[in-house]
């Protein structure tokens, strides 16, 4: 019987994601991005701040994201604390709905281009942009596209169609690297954009359940895929939240104002190698860290 240790990882026609926390070699020439999931609170971003610069060091990362919508008390994002998260490593800030809960950052998507707010929210009354083009410390350039969902959230505009107007009608073609946050409710919208933007775009990542799913792949057309990162927020909570403020939720149905939880906190991201020259991606790498403070 061969040994499935020794397998190339493939499953049909889509190449399955190497090992979590494993330490695969960096395939030659390749740009490495690392994506962050929901960064939850006080908690998670005090994680990051304390496992991020190793994390780059350790394994060579040219590029990280997070998506700092839940950074600010648990909803929303502030000027400082966006600061904190690039003051430590964080090259781009992606987010979703709740990027209004704190009016104060409304400026700051106007005047800073690495805070991103979904693209498919329009232009007409909107601040900010939901895409921008980066260079990664190996210097590749590249470009970070924000998008959300509609199932079940803001009827906003399609992504599938704002993505395709981006990817088809943009002034200047966007650079071989384009990295996509999908933050998104369910999994089948999530899935569905990743094939559709399958061989168009180097990753497609969704965010928002803050529940890491173990379907990271490279799509057949050369795009790494995972359904949602997961959170950067304390282990024992409901989603990052104290338990104590989430669960009468579900035993009375009333309204509680939900706290972010305490103790230990896990950084749940993606690793993703991508050939700058192509844009297609080399290999996807789930990455787990505990931060027990």
């Amino acid at each position: 019987m061969p040994d499935p240790s020794q397998d190339d990882r493939a499953a049909g026609r889509v190449q399955l994601g190497n090992p979590p926390n494993g330490n695969a070699a960096r395939p030659s020439g390749a740009c490495r991005v690392l994506m962050i999931g929901d960064v939850i609170g006080k908690p998670g971003r005090v994680a990051v701040e304390e496992l991020l610069p190793a994390l780059r060091d350790e394994r060579g990362i040219d590029f990280v994201t997070a998506n700092g919508e839940n950074l600010a008390g648990g909803m929303g994002l502030t000027i400082s604390t966006a600061d904190a998260l690039f003051a430590h490593g964080v090259d781009v800030i992606t987010s979703g709905n709740h990027i209004w809960d704190k009016r104060e950052i409304y400026p700051a998507l106007e005047s800073n281009d690495r805070i991103l707010r979904p693209l498919n929210y329009g232009t007409t009354g909107v601040p900010g942009r939901g895409w921008g083009v980066y260079h990664a410390f190996d210097g590749t350039e590249l470009a970070v596209i924000n998008l959300q969902g509609r199932t079940y959230m803001q009827p906003i505009e399609n992504p599938f169609l704002e993505a395709d107007r981006l990817l088809e009608e943009a002034g200047e073609p966007l650079p071989p690297v384009r990295l996509v946050d999908f933050h998104c409710e369910i999994t089948s919208e999530k899935n569905a954009l990743g094939i559709h933007l399958d061989g168009r775009v180097s990753a497609v990542v969704g965010t928002h359940t803050h529940v890491p799913t173990a379907d990271d792949r490279i799509l057949p057309g050369g795009t790494a895929y995972q359904s949602d990162l997961g959170m950067t927020g304390p282990v024992y909570s409901v989603i990052g939240f104290n338990p104590a403020t989430v669960l009468p939720r579900f035993l009375t149905g009333l309204p509680t104002r939900f706290e972010v939880g305490e103790g230990p906190v896990l950084l749940n991201a993606t690793q993703v190698d991508v050939d700058p020259a192509t844009g297609r991606a080399l290999a996807i790498e789930r990455i787990q860290r505990v931060w027990d403070g």
